[in-house]
């Protein structure tokens, strides 16, 4: 089984591989030849991880499946949400977002957020299935832990230790991660799936 991830973030990658059954091949962007970027011009994180799965499947022409996620800050009201990425410009670089979300909650005692992932797959002759995950927590008031990508040196999740996502190993942010839950809800699928080649 074929099916491409509609990403050449490595560290996505690597966060995905071994979450997939062993019965599918996964692929990148890079696999499949595409240098261009996907689009992602939706209001919503359930619409840009569908355009960019159809945009692979429309120019492609690969089963593949797409994702998005926002970090969704209650005492922004949502912010920085579908815009996570780019928050502090079109660069997209990850310490620049930090560095303006923390100066944004300078002072602020409400500091809970969460990460919220959504995954669309869109298969041979069209047929679209999304799948949600996400995870609670809260903004740290500075940096801590070196691994992890985005925002992980400052989401500490509720469910753990204490610890930062950028402080834990790749296991055991997987365990709990919002990525690992939409991308668990997609494996379920595929494992009841025959279609897909």
């Amino acid at each position: 089984m074929r099916l491409c991830f509609a990403s050449n973030n490595a560290h996505k990658l690597d966060e995905i591989r071994p979450l997939l059954p062993a019965s599918v091949e996964l692929l990148s962007l890079a696999d499949i030849g595409c240098q261009q970027e996907l689009p992602e011009t939706q209001a919503t994180l359930e619409g840009n991880a569908r355009q960019k799965a159809q945009y692979v499947w429309d120019h492609f022409g690969v089963a593949c499946f797409a994702d998005d996620t926002g970090l969704e800050v209650a005492a922004l009201n949502g912010e920085p949400g579908v815009y996570s990425a780019r928050y502090a410009g079109p660069q997209r670089r990850a310490a620049d977002n930090v560095a303006k979300l923390l100066h944004e909650l300078q002072g602020q005692p409400n500091r809970a957020a969460q990460f919220r992932t959504v995954v669309a797959l869109v298969l041979p002759g069209g047929e679209v299935h999304e799948f949600a995950g996400a995870v609670d927590g809260l903004i740290t008031e500075q940096v801590r832990g070196q691994d992890g990508f985005g925002y992980d040196p400052v989401f500490q999740p509720t469910e753990g230790d204490g610890r930062t996502f950028a402080q834990m190993s790749l296991a055991e942010k997987n365990a709990i991660s919002h990525r690992a839950r939409a991308v668990a809800g997609l494996v379920q699928f595929l494992n009841g799936e025959t279609v897909i080649r």
